[in-house]
């Protein structure tokens, strides 16, 4: 097995190890060197492989004349392979002759094993060669012996002209640029000396295709390459440094840059705007803004923060102008100048509110009070005051004194709506429907009643108190001063829808009206007017001095006395300072 020349010939690697010479065969030059030569005394006894390996190197290629099949194939290892001893294996047999026609193990060319081996170049390694392949035993002085350097191999001569082969690759198409590493251009008349490898080294032939990818042109064309993929990095780093430094610069200015701001103190154009009650910093500005008072919330904030008294500013309604600094839109807020409010003070009655109401809606006169006559029952009344008989007004007293916002364009309904929800909201701060039993009174109704009065009758905040106690003595049945009647001048007033001092007793006793205190005992039906806080707290909190009687002398102050003889003095002072009788 291991002396079969045709074994040989078809295991086509060029670092074969030959059967039993104890030494890999190399890839050798066809001239200089003859390894299979100097071998060939250790193979006499495996056929004349001594005239096949002489044959392998006749200048004269005998062997093409003789047997054109074996010539072909040599021809074709040759070009492949660059393998000059090939040659001999194809062209030596048994007997030297060349004449093979029957030889079984001879190289097939149709075999693509055998055509494409030298695909791999003298670097693939022989299997059947090689300690994991079983080889033979090797003669002690041949075991274990280094390896000689692999030389070069040289390129094979080109065939003769008129020469035919079996095998034809088609015409020489080179690598692609991208394989070969080249820059896609032939390299005219430049060669740097390197031999090609791999597949140029197969297809190539030594043409200028193979090595397209080692000539200067190459090499610009990596460099081109490298430097578009540089100027590349460059444009996404430089674009991302400018993603982040605007970015930056957007946060910077958001969290600590100034905001965005008016200047000046408007643009001319008057605009109204309504704050609600309880409205902090940023709802106001978000107010201002929407109505084109102010650039942007975050800069009226600033600006409030900044004035002594941003904090001050009330609700209600305001008029401002369109295209503020924030700082001057604080400093209209906190002028009387801009507010545009509906003030309700202390002791007004409903005739007049709805008068006030009217004007500020710009509606006819009368449309206020006709829906409150109208509606009162869906205006938000607490339970306590509904179904009261011989009511004047069933909103009076209800319409709590305070400031609203009420501007054109709004509904009578709704402004009266926010002052009833106002007073209901007092009056069970104030709890009146608990205090009124333990003031002698039938509920918070009554107790609103008296509240009304001492607002009417008291002059100023220190007499509310002494008023109310006036008040309660008086509704006592048994006192031995009034046996239950208040006899108060405002309540005949109330009636009439007037607010006279000088009024004379025939007139005020002889009037029949409900409301008409020196003609009925007791309480009247209802509130007389609106009260605030201080007529509750003293209607709440009344005096125990024994209070009966009071005199009013300039409308500022009040003076109190215990006993009718003590009042009546007071009377008579009053009367002749005035010039009557």
């Amino acid at each position: 097995m291991y002396g079969d020349g045709g074994w040989e010939g078809q295991q086509a690697h060029p670092g074969h190890q030959p059967a039993y010479g104890g030494q890999q065969q190399q890839h050798h030059y066809p001239q200089g060197q003859q390894p299979q030569g100097q071998q060939q005394p250790q193979q006499q006894g495996y056929g004349d492989w001594g005239q096949g390996h002489a044959q392998q190197y006749d200048p004269q290629y005998q062997g093409y004349d003789q047997q054109q099949y074996m010539g072909q194939e040599q021809q074709q290892y040759a070009q492949q392979n660059q393998q000059p001893y090939h040659q001999g294996y194809q062209e030596g047999g048994w007997d030297g002759t060349g004449t093979h026609a029957h030889v079984p193990y001879a190289a097939d060319p149709g075999d693509p094993y055998g055509q494409q081996a030298a695909a791999y170049g003298a670097q693939q390694p022989d299997f059947y060669g090689t300690p994991d392949a079983y080889p033979p035993p090797e003669p002690p002085n041949r075991r274990q012996s280094a390896p000689e350097p692999e030389p070069e191999a040289a390129a094979a001569p080109e065939p003769e002209p008129g020469q035919k082969t079996d095998w034809d690759p088609g015409p020489d198409q080179g690598e692609h640029a991208f394989f070969a590493g080249g820059g896609g251009q032939d390299d005219e008349g430049e060669d740097d000396g390197d031999e090609p490898e791999g597949r140029g080294e197969r297809r190539g032939r030594g043409g200028k295709g193979a090595k397209g990818g080692k000539g200067s042109k190459g090499a610009e064309g990596k460099k081109s390459r490298n430097g578009t993929a540089c100027l590349i990095v460059v444009l996404v780093f430089t674009g991302g440094l400018g993603g982040v430094g605007y970015f930056g610069y957007q946060f910077y200015q958001n969290r600590y840059g100034a905001a965005p701001d008016f200047a000046g103190d408007g643009s001319g154009t008057a605009v109204t705007v309504e704050i609600p009650k309880g409205a902090g910093g940023y709802d106001i500005g978000r107010i201002l803004k929407a109505a084109g008072v102010v650039e942007s919330v975050d800069a009226f904030v600033s600006a409030q923060q900044g004035n002594p008294k941003g904090k001050t500013i009330q609700d209600g309604v305001y008029t401002l102008q369109k295209r503020m600094s924030a700082a001057s839109a604080v400093e209209l807020l906190l002028s009387p100048k801009s507010r545009s409010n509906l003030v309700i003070a202390e002791g007004l009655r409903n005739s007049k509110v709805y008068t006030m109401i009217d004007k500020r809606l710009e509606v006819a006169a009368g449309t206020t009070a006709g829906v409150a006559k109208k509606s009162y029952k869906t205006l938000g009344l607490p339970a306590w005051a509904l179904n009261r008989p011989d009511l004047k007004d069933p909103l009076e007293g209800f319409l709590y004194p305070s400031s609203y916002a009420v501007s054109k364009g709004q509904k009578p309904d709704a402004v009266l709506k926010k002052m009833v929800a106002r007073a209901a909201e007092k009056y069970q701060e104030f709890d009146l429907d608990k205090k009124a039993s333990a003031l002698g009174l039938d509920g918070p109704w009554q107790l609103l009643t008296v509240a009304s009065l001492v607002q009417a009758e008291g002059t100023s905040h220190d007499d509310f108190r002494k008023m109310a106690e006036v008040v309660y003595n008086r509704l006592k049945p048994g006192n031995p001063q009034t046996y239950g009647s208040l006899e108060f001048d405002s309540t005949y007033n109330y009636v009439k829808n007037q607010s006279k001092i000088d009024l004379s007793i025939a007139e005020l006793r002889n009037y029949d009206n409900p409301y008409n205190t020196y003609h009925e005992k007791g309480l009247p039906p209802g509130p007389i007017d609106n009260p605030g806080d201080d007529a509750l707290k003293g209607a709440l909190n009344p005096t125990h001095d024994g209070w009966y009687y009071f005199l009013s002398t300039d409308g500022k102050s009040s003076k109190f006395t215990k006993t009718l003889a003590e009042h009546e003095k007071l009377v008579n002072a009053w009367n002749a300072s005035k010039g009557k009788n």
